[in-house]
């Protein structure tokens, strides 16, 4: 007579929100090739994201910080109501103390850089799944040294989409905004640090490690 043998380990379940495909795609692959990993879906938009996570509720869930109809801390938020047994990772090229301070407040465990290795987002995705914090340790630095910025985090991205000189309409385009929104930002972010113009501002906002 013969006996089962026993199962495995449980694999981590695992979803995927970002608006670039190729990066998303590579996550995937890469996430893929870990044993104890299991790709559940991908999904480039919030209102996907949402619907993924809610059919889904998977054990982590890896964000992009900004995506075509919201950001990813508003999705961490929804996922913490849909999937409150989730856990949330953001990977961005984005990263700032702004928003790093903003996450931490919403109970974001996991906040990497998009030069984060495959190896590294893997032991991350772990870490975040057992209920361990994981945070870019020069962005944590940064974020102590930085003090609070007066800017939104949408001030701040409009800022840094203007620091190469790009137009009001290539700013638009990169920030997915309307361009009076661009220049309402602009103008607010101005205002706050007390800047004659955008490229004053930008230079403000970097030395004090707000963009």
């Amino acid at each position: 007579m013969t006996t089962a043998s026993p199962a495995g380990p449980a694999l981590l379940r695992v979803i995927l929100v970002d608006d670039e495909n190729l990066i998303r795609s590579a996550l995937a692959t890469m996430l893929s090739l870990e044993a104890d990993l299991d790709v559940r879906g991908e999904a480039a938009t919030v209102a996907d994201g949402e619907r993924l996570a809610r059919a889904e509720q998977p054990d982590v869930a890896v964000l992009d910080l900004q995506l075509p109809d919201g950001d990813g801390l508003g999705l961490a938020a929804r996922i913490a109501e849909l999937s409150p047994a989730t856990r949330c990772l953001i990977l961005t090229s984005h990263a700032r103390p702004g928003y790093l301070k903003r996450a931490l407040a919403q109970g974001v465990l996991g906040f990497l850089p998009k030069t984060t290795s495959a190896d590294q987002l893997a032991r991350a995705v772990r870490s975040v799944a057992a209920g361990r914090r994981v945070i870019d340790p020069e962005l944590a630095a940064e974020t102590i040294s930085s003090g609070d910025s007066p800017l939104t985090p949408r001030e701040a991205d409009v800022l840094e989409y203007a620091a190469d000189g790009a137009a009001i309409e290539q700013i638009a385009r990169r920030a997915h905004l309307a361009e009076g929104t661009v220049r309402n930002y602009l103008s607010s972010a101005q205002a706050k640090l007390q800047a004659a113009n955008r490229h004053e501002a930008v230079a403000i906002a970097r030395r004090q490690g707000w963009i």
